[in-house]
């Protein structure tokens, strides 16, 4: 049986194989609605299957995005990735997502890997892009937008949420409780000190505490971003002689790993410790007792960076279209602080 070609679909619908291209892709022509009916209706009729492949290499993009996190099994991450696969659905596009696991030599293999599958263009969450992986982006002249992190310089394109912000928030409020000091579970050693997102989140408290007068000496901690590990560390924390009164987490997932220590030491929260966390990770409502943290609107930032990936305008040398969008932090109060 012959293939079935866009000539064929053309001579059917009785117009330009320029039309049914337009058709197909949504664009970037308008097309009038009864000639769209038709396209389709020659489309259904003679089972036409757009060569994919074929797309790519004339147009040298595909419709697929890159994504690339650090960690997928991390809920804020899986999350994350989700509302970016449903943004990039609504636009016709999908999505192949990576795991860097924090190592850069993953970083850059999925870096090469997708531009190499001509992707349309590639959102990366990542702890700031290295010398090697910035070398790929360039040699591939490749749409990279960060996602839940701060650029370093004004031309990048980022999608972030207000870390520090979030963060004063949440400290200040556990310390309108009543409580002499919150401690800080922040991130490991090898943490970038600026534009990482933990980074922030330490400073926020950071902020928050010395505007309350309060010292930081001994106060901060340092812990994986994992409720596993974080759990561990808690235990040591929780068990000392100079256990805190209240604890703020970088993310949710060290706040669960806190509370599950907690509990395995039979310790009262809230009553004896305050907890909260940041990003509000659809399992922070199920904890026991529910935990108060930092929400961003996780939906609309990943239609943004689907929409900046796709954003050709920014290509252009120059261009004044909006590059940093920042979208705001908002304190969600559940039991885990001492609110009823």
């Amino acid at each position: 049986m012959a293939k079935v070609t866009r000539d064929d679909v053309a001579r059917l619908a009785g117009t330009s194989t320029a039309v049914v291209s337009y058709v197909i892709n949504n664009g970037p022509r308008p097309v009038a609605p009864a000639t769209r009916e038709r396209v389709l209706a020659a489309i259904k009729e003679l089972g036409y299957r757009p060569d994919r492949v074929a797309q790519a290499m004339a147009s040298r993009r595909t419709d697929l995005i890159g994504m690339i996190v650090p960690d997928a099994r991390q809920p804020f991450f899986a999350e994350m990735a989700h509302a970016v696969e449903q943004a990039a659905s609504e636009r016709g596009k999908m999505v192949l997502v990576g795991n860097s696991d924090y190592v850069d030599d993953r970083e850059v293999h999925y870096l090469r890997a997708f531009l190499g599958m001509r992707v349309a263009g590639l959102i990366l969450v990542s702890q700031g892009p290295s010398e090697r992986a910035a070398a790929e982006i360039d040699a591939w002249d490749a749409r990279v937008v960060l996602l839940h992190e701060r650029p370093e310089a004004i031309d990048d394109v980022a999608v972030v949420t207000d870390d520090i912000g979030g963060a004063q928030l949440a400290t200040r409020h556990l310390l309108e409780h009543g409580h002499e000091y919150v401690a800080c579970l922040g991130g490991i050693e090898s943490t970038p000190a600026v534009g990482d997102p933990v980074a922030d989140h330490v400073e926020g408290w950071r902020r928050a505490m010395l505007e309350s007068g309060r010292s930081l000496e001994g106060r901060l901690f340092q812990a994986p971003y994992n409720r596993y590990d974080a759990y561990q560390v808690a235990l040591e924390i929780l068990a000392g002689p100079q256990r805190p009164p209240a604890i703020f987490c970088a993310t949710d997932d060290q706040a669960i790993g806190v509370l599950r220590a907690a509990r395995e030491l039979r310790i009262d929260v809230p009553g004896e410790l305050a907890v909260a966390g940041f990003d509000d990770v659809k399992e922070a409502a199920l904890t026991d007792p529910p935990l108060t943290t930092i929400a961003s609107d996780r939906p609309a930032m990943a239609r943004a960076a689907v929409d900046l990936v796709l954003d050709d305008a920014l290509r252009v040398a120059g261009s004044r279209r909006e590059r940093l969008k920042q979208f705001p932090s908002r304190l969600v109060v559940r039991r885990s602080c001492g609110c009823g």
